[in-house]
């Protein structure tokens, strides 16, 4: 049995990710205290009708001791020969302040001694324990509520057991560095198709742009290197029984060059990696 475990902060999207898996087949329980994660596991493998994927929420609503305890929780859970995966979304606490006034929604945390912010950096720290032990961590701070289902839908359904999922992101610096990123590549030195007549407001993905950045001399080479450094290390990450990797590549606005080199990595690799994906973060 596959149980996934989503957790993170409050207004980060668990509950979308949560109806997301609902919706791919998942058996789902949101609020699941930590204690109970062992006897629930035993249940659903025990049912006459045995479910094979299954999904719980499990956030600061929870038990702080449950918390506490949750890697050895989830040692045995591994031990029992249930194959688990952790999801945790996180997002800028700007970005939570501003959701919160817009949904009117109270944080868990929250009360007359602690003030919203406060609350956020508690949780934080409340929820450590089970984002250390994540295998695949998901920045929501520029991302709808669409594109989380997507990237859902991609890393998690898509991927095959023992397979590494591999999502290569283009962004943009001037919108902030993705936080759930495992290696960030900056294309900024490269010449800027932003600054050419008539590719302003194409992307990296249309003719115009692709054949103008091929005939850089710059661009190919990085290309290549950014390819060779890849090729050498993916494989370590995959020898080490990583479940996740995201690679970003960032220009100034995530429209050209970074969207330019995230289609060719994706070209490279997609052979090797069938459970491979691309990410324009700041494309439409």
């Amino acid at each position: 049995m596959k149980l996934v475990i989503v957790s993170g902060l409050s207004g980060s999207g668990k509950s979308v990710a949560l109806h997301t898996l609902e919706d791919l087949g998942y058996y789902c329980i949101d609020n699941l205290p930590t204690g109970l994660l062992g006897a629930l596991a035993l249940e659903l493998k025990l049912a006459p009708r045995p479910i094979d994927n299954a999904a719980v929420c499990i956030d600061a609503r929870n038990l702080p001791q449950g918390l506490q305890q949750f890697n050895q929780i989830l040692d045995q859970l591994q031990t029992q020969g249930i194959e688990t995966e952790v999801l945790f979304l996180t997002c800028e606490a700007d970005t939570l302040l501003k959701r919160s006034s817009e949904t009117r929604r109270r944080h868990p945390l929250s009360n007359d001694r602690l003030s919203l912010t406060e609350a956020i950096d508690s949780e934080r720290n409340l929820l450590e324990p089970i984002a250390e032990r994540a295998d695949l961590f998901i920045d929501t701070s520029n991302t709808t509520i669409h594109q989380l289902r997507d990237l859902v839908h991609q890393r998690i359904k898509f991927r095959r057991k023992t397979r590494l999922s591999l999502l290569f992101e283009s962004f943009g610096y001037k919108s902030g560095v993705p936080i759930d990123a495992d290696f960030v590549f900056d294309a900024r030195c490269l010449p800027n198709p932003h600054w050419q007549p008539g590719l302003r407001l194409l992307t990296g993905r249309d003719k115009e742009v692709i054949a103008y950045l091929e005939g850089e001399s710059q661009v190919e080479r990085m290309c290549s290197e950014l390819c060779s450094f890849l090729d050498r290390w993916i494989p370590a990450f995959e020898a080490d029984d990583r479940s996740y990797l995201t690679v970003a590549i960032g220009c100034t606005g995530g429209q050209h060059r970074s969207v330019y080199l995230v289609e060719r990595l994706l070209r490279h690799f997609q052979d090797r990696y069938p459970d491979v994906a691309s990410r324009h973060r700041e494309l439409p």
